[in-house]
């Protein structure tokens, strides 16, 4: 799934808890706010995602895009990554 600053693959996973990677390419930018991005998109998966995912695994890549979009705009994209894994989930 792709979002605007985001893009989300998932699979169907062998243990009981769900699990989310976070992958934040350089892009050419600072690690100050590389490591910013990275810690913005794994709270908002903790606090997202990780309540909707049920038996999935989830990677969540950032865009380079990402680097300039708020936390607002961070946190849409995640919602919508949410709505789609539990429809992932429900699917039969």
């Amino acid at each position: 799934m792709h979002t605007d600053h985001l893009e989300a693959r998932a699979a169907a996973s062998l243990l009981p808890n769900p699990r989310v990677g976070v992958v934040v390419p350089k892009y050419k930018q600072r690690i100050v706010a590389r490591n910013r991005l990275k810690r913005r998109l794994r709270e908002l998966a903790r606090i997202r995602l990780l309540p909707a995912l049920g038996q999935l695994d989830l990677l969540v890549r950032a865009k380079p895009g990402a680097y300039r979009s708020t936390f607002a705009e961070l946190t849409s994209d995640i919602e919508s990554i949410a709505r789609w894994a539990d429809s992932l989930r429900q699917a039969p």
